[in-house]
């Protein structure tokens, strides 16, 4: 592993804002900048076989297991480090953007884990990325309490949730950051300035610095998180293994190599997590232009389906034959102010969390504070007094490749419903997204960026497949988009219809909406400051 230093330093091409010098030191940003002098070119190289391998699935290659791995796989003796202090017992997990009055609700809700997302909860402008940073120190310093110009109070407890970060996929550049030119990788920004900041104060109060892993799609790519894990430990003098990370597990190709991801992170893993909306949009990416694999609306698409209770169960089992957690997937409805809706949306977050508990998994997410109840009793119900579940290794499963990809079963056209309602929400997710807000409430659901990519890719699926038609959808685009500047007159229309006719209308797919619209739309830097 190469530990190269960087030639120049990091330069910071953003105006500076309050309190940004708390994190963006000479240190802090020499420290990123040896990160990504260290993986930059590396992690390139990656992103191109993600390219190549996507153009060999498109182009008729199977996809199965590896050969390559099949000794990792058949090997009965690794295990995972065991769960590192605040990860012992991992029934509740929420999630939500790293902002102060979210952390402070997500940290005393009474779930375990806090989530704190840079990823596909936040739009990343310049002030939310730095800004997030500030709130995680503050957090951990125990400063976040304060007062809303309304006059409510927001005051940290005594029993806090362990904080864990997402930062931004392999795929995604920080624009705001340069080094020799370039942008710095956005993955190792936000997992760079929060280490770099965080890591010793939590192993000081007694947990440790811990991360999820967005957007994998192989092993290799876990080696190059385990490979920075090291040298990050290794540069700051904190002790090898210390960093304990979950990988999400919602892209197809990485449900493959389970088991190999595990593997390369095993002396710094915390598991696995189903990756629900995510899993379906990658599986539309990589398999959409076939019509076995045609979905219908999202709405029918339910954990129950044939091909996602495979996937879930063999990520169960996974994770229990080498000791790690299974953490189950995002309930993420909204608690109601009408009572009857409301009780109808914690009966669904109670079945689908009582699903995941008795077939195994350790625990689950929730989006509000409101479902951590609902969710700690279905897996107190399973689990009783004991943290986890890992002696459940269920050897009753026995998955096949076939079984991963057996979308036909459940394949069919869309409704007209389920056309308005991708298009709907794409729509008010890429207004509020634009304006800075990640996590958004619609429909009674908390949205964020994977509900806009699978809403986008099922009308560019249908479209290809002809099962709708391009006058029809650009007839419900103009309809909503009127609904959208009714409701905010302040709403950005053209700048949303551009970017949804772009990533969903377009003859080639995009992979993501995130990396153009990124830097078409958020990007703020100057002239003077690109000169410099």
């Amino acid at each position: 592993m190469t530990t190269t230093a960087p030639t120049r330093p990091v330069r910071v091409l953003a105006a500076p804002r309050d309190r940004h010098e708390e994190i963006l030191t000479p240190a802090a940003l020499d420290f990123v900048g040896r990160l990504a002098a260290a993986f930059g070119e590396r992690r390139q190289w990656l992103l191109k076989e993600r390219r190549r391998q996507a153009v060999r699935l498109a182009t008729g290659s199977p996809l199965d297991f590896p050969v390559a791995t099949a000794s990792v796989r058949a090997d009965r003796t690794w295990r995972v480090a065991p769960p590192a202090p605040g990860l012992t017992d991992r029934r509740v997990e929420i999630t939500g953007p790293p902002e102060r009055r979210t952390a402070v609700n997500a940290l005393n809700s009474g779930a375990r884990v806090w989530m704190a997302d840079f990823e596909d909860a936040t739009a990343p402008t310049w002030d939310n990325i730095v800004g997030g940073q500030l709130v995680l120190l503050d957090a951990i310093e125990r400063r976040l309490d304060f007062t809303t110009p309304e006059g409510k109070e927001y005051r940290l407890g005594d029993d806090l949730a362990t904080i864990m970060v997402r930062p931004r996929g392999w795929h995604l550049d920080e624009e705001h950051l340069e080094l020799d030119g370039r942008p710095v990788p956005a993955s190792l920004v936000d997992f760079g300035l929060y280490f770099f900041h965080c890591a010793q104060r939590q192993i000081d109060a007694g947990h440790g610095p811990y991360f999820y892993l967005p957007k994998l799609e192989n092993h290799y790519e876990a080696r190059l998180w385990n490979d920075v894990f090291v040298l990050a430990q290794e540069l700051l003098g904190i002790p090898r293994g210390t960093v304990r990370a979950t990988v999400l597990i919602e892209t197809i190709t990485a449900a493959f190599q389970m088991e190999e991801i595990l593997h390369e992170l095993r002396e710094h893993s915390a598991g696995l997590n189903a990756g629900r909306w995510d899993y379906l949009f990658s599986l539309i990416k990589t398999f959409g232009h076939r019509t076995d694999f045609l979905l219908p609306d999202r709405a029918k698409v339910t954990m129950t389906a044939p091909f996602l209770r495979a996937y879930t169960d063999l990520l169960v089992r996974t994770c229990h034959r080498r000791g790690a957690h299974a953490i189950g997937g995002m309930a993420a409805q909204v608690p109601s102010r009408d009572p009857s809706a409301h009780e109808a949306a914690l009966a669904t977050v109670r079945l689908d969390k009582e699903r995941e508990a008795e077939d195994g998994f350790d625990g689950s997410w929730v989006a509000h504070p409101g479902l951590v109840p609902v969710c700690r009793a279905a897996f107190d119900d399973v689990l009783g007094d004991r943290p986890e579940q890992l002696g459940r290794t269920r050897d009753d499963v026995e998955t096949t490749a076939a079984d991963l990809l057996s979308v036909r079963r459940i394949s069919g056209p869309p409704t007209e419903e389920g056309v308005r309602t991708n298009i709907a929400v794409s729509l008010r997710y890429f207004d509020a997204w634009l304006r800075g807000q990640g996590a958004v409430a619609l429909g009674g659901l908390m949205e964020d960026a994977a509900t806009a990519e699978i809403a986008r890719v099922q009308i560019w699926q249908w479209l290809r497949h002809r099962v709708i038609d391009r006058e029809s959808v650009l007839l419900v685009l103009d309809e909503e988009l009127a609904g959208l500047g009714a409701e905010y007159p302040w709403a950005a229309l053209d700048e949303v219809r551009e970017l949804f006719e772009r990533t969903a209308l377009a003859a080639e797919l995009p992979q993501f909406f995130t990396p153009e619209a990124y830097t078409r739309h958020l990007v703020r830097t100057t002239a003077t400051e690109r000169r410099a």
